[in-house]
């Protein structure tokens, strides 16, 4: 049996499961306008991009020979600052002197060069800051330093958990919801990276694992391969040369499943821009169908397709199209809407012909009623006419009394 064995990398086509990628059609799918010591797979090669997590090492501030600004000195200041500019104002009201801003000069230029305070990006001189213009720089210092806190809590604390969550934080935060799966992986992973390649019950793993996932041959193959190594007493030193190789791989395998799902992510951030897009494009015009649209309908239209406003059954956002389906469908059923709306969806021409010959059979029959309530009204008048004197009036002769005297 020959000693060596040629490396094979598998390329693998992945199914993307649509459904997954883009939902089930319905409310949920409208498109709307992240132990120290103990080894693991996740820190043994630094091949895995994990810079989602990486965070600049904070610099040091230099040594310096002043006596650094303590927070009591600052908060000192701070309280006296609306006093300051209290007295300043009166000053400038009653002609009094104003008042002295040399040791807010002095602590700002103090604190500009240890680096705790930085000044506007602006020409002017501090020597020429007012004291509303000291109180606007440490306020926009104090709102920058809270900026950064609320930024660094969230990293920080998904610095400190394990490897395995920030990787499942990271699938997560990308819209990833196998979660079972992922933790399989991870399991699994962890389990290869585990094995010893001196422990003699170890390298036939090691060995196993390896051929397998370079599609060595069948199963019965493989094992052969391992006990022909073992009989040859070259198992420890076919352990020690996959090992590493095999490590590479399981970290590539987390790789590619983190890759994949920001993939998706990405794919569906374009799809929703290209949808709210299309959506201002189409309404945009001004008409739908051959039928003019005034403001206050486009505007109705659009918000309705692409903003979230709505929750649906499901407890995720939807856009005012979404809550519809569901409301005529489930909540007040109305399905003679849901038909029709459907038909719309199926057959816009088939649908607007029958709407636009509704229309004309309507407008037929208005006319016809019209015609014949003209007609009606001009026979009436006709009749009136006569009774005015274009025509004889028909009289009838009164019966005689047989008992009038002569």
């Amino acid at each position: 049996m020959e000693d060596t064995n040629k490396d094979v990398t598998t390329v693998a086509e992945v199914d993307v499961n649509l459904d997954e990628l883009f939902g089930t059609p319905g409310a949920d799918s409208v498109m709307l306008p992240e132990e120290a010591d103990k080894k693991s797979v996740f820190t043994k090669n630094d091949n895995i991009d994990l810079t989602f997590i990486d965070k600049p090492e904070e610099t040091k501030p230099t040594a310096v020979t002043e006596s650094k600004v303590t927070d009591e000195e600052v908060e000192t200041t701070i309280d006296e600052l609306n006093n300051l500019i209290t007295q300043e104002e009166d000053a400038g009201n009653k002609g009094r002197p104003k008042v002295d801003k040399s040791g807010l000069y002095e602590l700002a230029q103090k604190m500009i060069e240890e680096g705790s305070l930085f000044a506007f990006d602006d020409d002017k001189p501090l020597e020429d800051y007012t004291t509303k213009d000291f109180r606007e720089l440490f306020e926009a210092n104090f709102q920058e330093r809270e900026n950064k806190v609320k930024e660094s809590v969230p990293q920080e604390f998904f610095k400190a958990l394990p490897e395995e969550l920030q990787v499942a934080a990271k699938y997560v935060a990308d819209g990833g919801q196998d979660l079972k799966g992922l933790f399989r992986t991870l399991a699994h992973v962890e389990e290869i990276f585990e094995l010893d390649p001196s422990n003699e019950n170890h390298q036939a793993e090691i060995a196993r694992q390896y051929l397998y996932a370079t599609n060595f041959g069948t199963a019965e193959e493989i094992e052969a391969e391992i006990q022909d190594w073992s009989d040859l007493d070259k198992l420890e030193k076919k352990a020690n040369q996959f090992k590493p190789k095999l490590d590479a791989m399981q970290q590539e395998i987390v790789a590619r499943q983190l890759a994949e799902q920001e993939h998706k992510k990405e794919l569906q951030a374009k799809q929703q821009k290209d949808y709210m897009d299309n959506v201002y494009n189409v309404l945009s015009a001004g008409e739908l169908g051959g039928v003019k649209l005034d403001k206050k309908v486009q505007s109705m239209l659009y918000s309705g397709l692409v903003q979230p406003n709505y929750q649906s059954i499901s407890g995720k956002p939807t856009n005012m199209l979404g809550h519809l389906l569901e409301k005529y469908q489930f909540v007040e059923p109305q399905h003679d809407k849901i038909a029709e709306a459907l038909w719309l969806l199926a057959d816009r021409d088939g649908f607007m012909a029958k709407i636009r010959e509704q229309g004309s059979k309507e407008t037929t029959e208005k006319t016809v009623r019209m015609l014949k309530t003209e007609e009606a009204r001009k026979i009436s008048s006709s009749v009136k006419d006569e009774d005015d004197g274009r025509s004889p009036r028909k009289t009838v002769q009164r019966q005689g009394n047989m008992f009038k005297r002569f």
